[in-house]
């Protein structure tokens, strides 16, 4: 994983499977539809519905503050938590969970590599059931501007040459 630009945020599967159980982490498997977490995931693991729970119910955007902040608290998560985010379809809600949180300032939030198919390729021990949480207080930053752009500022950076760009609609 030294390839990446930021390996720290990526976790192996040995690394979940070796901290899962620890009080300081929480992993969260994320989808757009549950039926997978419904039908087994990782021990321990909090399922997100990308739709319901990630995304404005009024317009498809980010969550705003306070949602965030509810869901966060909801989920056992505070402000020093290690969390942990997987998913099905190759990470991709995962990785929009991971930016919104990272807009929002946590700074302690990984992706697992290979996420829930890596997970059951590898025979590792899954559950179907879905853990307590004890409600936690969270208090999220300001929206971080510079980790997102719209349209007009992606054409004007696409038009001037070199760019960098992640999309992860």
């Amino acid at each position: 994983m030294q390839d990446y630009a930021h390996p720290e945020t990526i976790v192996s599967t040995d690394w979940v499977a070796e901290n899962k159980d620890n009080a300081d982490v929480v992993v969260v498997e994320v989808d757009v539809d549950t039926g997978g977490y419904d039908e087994g995931h990782v021990p321990g693991a909090l399922g997100w519905n990308w739709a319901e729970q990630l995304c404005d119910q009024v317009v498809r955007d980010i969550l705003p503050k306070g949602e965030m902040e509810r869901l966060l608290s909801s989920s056992g998560i505070s402000n020093d938590t290690t969390v942990v985010l997987y998913g099905d379809n190759n990470n991709w809600f995962a990785a929009w969970a991971f930016w919104q949180m990272k807009i929002y300032g946590h700074e302690k939030v990984m992706i697992m590599n290979g996420g829930r198919s890596k997970w059951l390729e590898e025979g590792r021990e899954i559950s179907l059931e879905a853990p307590p949480t004890e409600p936690a207080e969270y208090s999220a930053a300001e929206a971080d501007s510079s980790l997102r752009s719209f349209l007009p500022a992606v054409q004007e950076a696409v038009a001037g040459g070199e760019v960098d760009m992640v999309d992860v609609r």
